[in-house]
Order: structure tokens, then sequence, then C-alpha cells
């Protein structure tokens, strides 16, 4: 089997164990090996005592991750999830798994649409369309119980490809503390919260550059020039 990207470690002493997940999610080494899946299951229910779980992970498969979520959501000890460098993407979603979810001050979540390539006709096409908005809609669902946030904000942050820092986060409800604060309150850290929209960004200097693009030197008015000859022969025809 393929190298994996979480890692048990088990608490000396204590029941409690920490998972640590690094890395792309899958990376090739869930799919095609089925016995990925019932290994983390296996290594997951193998204790019964509090778990933390730390993220560091750009994301990956989203299918992946949606095990993973479930298998984390059905596990009947306390999830505790610690963000400590990123959790993007699909690693996001696994995030929301944790009955409480806390952010280093440094950390960055970001959550954007699902996306595959297809290859194959209009037909094909508009069936990986369809399927892409079923994605989507089950990775809402998983924001949307964490959250609280209404389908629709959800829908308008992932479409915008949106990151934000701890202090958003909180904010948001996509998480639920900031860690190495004081009691882990959210209020005790003076960082601005900051939401950062990658689509805003790009559309924002798509703007800019056209402004530039049409913003012309003003040019002399066009006066239409017309012989003598030709003018007197049109004032003529008013006279007469």
């Amino acid at each position: 089997m393929k190298r994996k990207f979480w890692n048990w470690v088990k608490n000396e002493g204590e029941e409690a164990r920490t998972l640590y997940l690094s890395g792309e999610i899958s990376d090739e080494t869930w799919f095609g090996d089925e016995v990925t899946p019932k290994l983390f299951k296996d290594e997951l229910m193998a204790g019964s005592g509090d778990i933390t779980l730390w993220i560091n992970s750009p994301g990956g498969d989203v299918f992946a991750a949606a095990q993973i979520y479930n298998m984390l959501m059905d596990y009947p000890g306390k999830v505790t999830v610690k963000i400590d460098g990123l959790a993007a993407s699909a690693a996001s979603v696994i995030a929301m798994a944790g009955s409480q979810v806390e952010m280093s001050p440094v950390a960055m979540m970001m959550i954007h649409n699902p996306i595959t390539v297809a290859i194959g006709d209009s037909k094909e096409m508009q069936k990986a369309i369809d399927m892409l908005a079923e994605v989507k809609e089950s990775i809402v669902n998983a924001y949307e119980i964490k959250t609280g946030l209404s389908r629709n904000k959800i829908s308008k942050l992932m479409d915008a490809e949106t990151w934000f820092n701890a202090k958003k986060a909180v904010e948001l409800g996509f998480a639920d503390s900031i860690l190495y604060t004081e009691e882990n309150k959210e209020g005790d850290l003076d960082v601005d919260a900051m939401l950062f929209s990658r689509a805003a960004v790009t559309n924002s200097l798509l703007t800019k550059l056209s402004i530039t693009k049409n913003k012309k030197e003003p040019k002399e008015p066009v006066t239409k020039k017309v012989p003598a000859d030709k003018l007197m022969k049109r004032l003529g025809l008013l006279v007469h």
C-alpha cells in the first residue's frame, strides 16, 4: 500500500489518542485500494477514548474526505479538531466533524466548489456538471451543520473560493476558538478577521485592466471638412 496521509499516536497513560492528517487527502491511496478505508476505520475504532485531530492539508479527494467525515461523526468519543497550518478544500470538510474546532492564530481555512476533469460529448459534460452540483450540495450539508449559516450564504462563499483566517472562521462558525489564547476565547486575540475571495480579487484586477485598456488620450474634436465648391452648391440648393 502507498503512503498513508494519516498517522495515529497513542497518548501515554491515557485512553485519548492523537490523529495527524497531513498532506494531500487520498493521494491515490484511498480509492483503488479497498483496504484503505477499512484500515482507517479499523484504526479509528481500535480505541474508545477521545481523539485530537491535527489537520494541515491542502485538501484532495472529496469522496475520501466524505468517508472520513462520516467515520469521525459516528465515533462515540469526543473529536477535537486542531488546525495548525491549513485546512483547505476537502480538508475543511473533515474539520467539520469536530465537536470542537480550534485554529492556530496563523492557520488558514479555504472552501470552494468541487472540481473535476471530464472527457466526452455534450451529454457527458452535462453529466459531469450535474454530478458536481450534487457533490457541492453534500459539502454544503457538512458546512451547514457546523456553522448554522444559510445554504445560500455557504454556496456564495464556495463560489468565490473563500479563504479566511482563524478569527473569521470563528466569526462565521467554521471554528469554535483560537489556539494559544487565554481560555481559547476568540476575543482574546487582537487580530482582524480576514476573508479573502479569489473571485473578488480576480474580478477587481480584470476591471482595473479593462479600465486601463479603455482609457485613451483625449482626442481633438473631429471636424468634417467639406470642399468649398461642394459647400457652395449646398448653399445654392438651400437658396432655391
